[in-house]
């Protein structure tokens, strides 16, 4: 039976109106978590687009290959964290790097390494779910974003940015970039970028942010459509100072002339900053967990469920995990299979 609600209007103040208020005290003496993902081929300037979006010196940028050492090289997975601070706001941010990518003579499955660390850290975040006795707040290493670096040919997109894509979209927001834009006109940029959303609506690569969630409003929705409209965001990075008119301004200077990083005329770097800090940094961060962590954490526990049916000897208490499971004795395998209660890992079905 449903149950009517009603509009009630109150008779004098009650109060509660300053909960908003308690939510920002408590938010912001907990402070914010950021987990940022960058994927491209050396030399695009992913550590210097970092670096730019928040204006600090977080990332070493770790340089071109040797060209004998291209056949050695495979993709790896190196994550730094800091602490930055912004009118009494904390951030913590996670910058996973993937070094190596791409860069191999041959890149097959170079991918691997990057969604292996993906669904390592779902794994990780559902295995202290699972615990008995869990802590109060779950440190969050899940990867909230990935941008991803497209190099700036001018042609359409390499057969390895479409085979990884499409994996990637299944397990994290991706957010494309056109890497160092500004070798491109501006006619170039928009036609390489109509090429690009053309291969990414043929290939089906859906990317962030979706259309398809229900929660959002009329006017979340008209900025998510706007924000889709600008994929893939055409940026330039730097971390110096020019002066343009005697005034000092992000940017570096070419044959051509100076590029302003925040100039919306010369590149879309502006508009990724605000679309990844002012704007969409929460939804970026309860999509994953709504969205991506959901299905990850659904199909784990799926498959235990089946698990344990399909042994006459394993039970099944209330819940996930029996009080006498601690987290030692309980395995979660992010790369395919789900938590194990003493139960074969034959019987795990893989996870797609």
């Amino acid at each position: 039976m449903a149950t009517s609600i009603q509009q009630t209007a109150l008779n004098s103040y009650v109060g509660f109106d300053t909960i908003t208020q308690q939510i920002e005290k408590k938010s912001l003496k907990r402070g914010f978590q950021f987990n940022v993902m960058v994927v491209g081929q050396t030399g695009l300037g992913k550590s210097t687009l970092v670096n730019t979006l928040f204006a600090s010196h977080l990332i070493d940028s770790k340089g071109r290959q040797h060209v004998q050492d291209l056949h050695k090289q495979t993709t790896q997975i190196e994550s730094v964290s800091h602490v930055i601070e912004e009118n009494g706001v904390r951030l913590r941010l996670n910058i996973v790097d993937t070094p190596g990518y791409g860069d191999q003579v041959d890149n097959e499955n170079c991918w691997e390494p990057i969604i292996k660390y993906v669904k390592d850290q779902h794994s990780a975040y559902l295995r202290k779910e699972l615990t008995a006795q869990r802590e109060k707040v779950i440190q969050d290493n899940r990867v909230h974003c990935c941008l991803y670096f497209i190099a700036p040919s001018g042609h359409s997109l390499k057969p390895i940015d479409v085979i990884v894509l499409k994996k990637l979209v299944q397990v994290v927001n991706v957010v494309p970039v056109i890497a160092k834009s500004d070798s491109l006109t501006i006619e170039e940029r928009n036609a390489f970028k109509q090429r690009i959303n053309a291969e990414l609506a043929f290939h089906q690569i859906d990317l962030y942010p979706y259309d398809t969630t229900e929660d959002y409003d009329d006017e979340e929705r008209a900025l998510n459509a706007h924000i889709r409209q600008l994929l893939p965001f055409a940026v330039v990075g730097s971390e110096r100072q020019v002066v343009v008119n005697g005034k000092a301004v992000i940017g570096r200077k070419n044959r051509w002339g100076t590029i302003i990083v925040e100039d919306e005329n010369h590149c879309e770097f502006i508009h990724l900053r605000n679309f990844l800090t002012r704007t969409h940094l929460q939804d970026l961060v309860e999509t994953t967990a709504m969205v991506h962590y959901e299905t990850f954490r659904s199909n784990q526990l799926m498959a235990l469920k089946g698990a344990v049916a399909a042994s006459p000897t394993a039970e099944i208490s209330s819940s996930p995990l029996s009080a006498a499971d601690s987290p030692s004795s309980t395995t979660l395998n992010s790369s395919n299979a789900a938590p194990t209660a003493a139960i074969p890992t034959k019987a795990f079905p893989p996870f797609a």
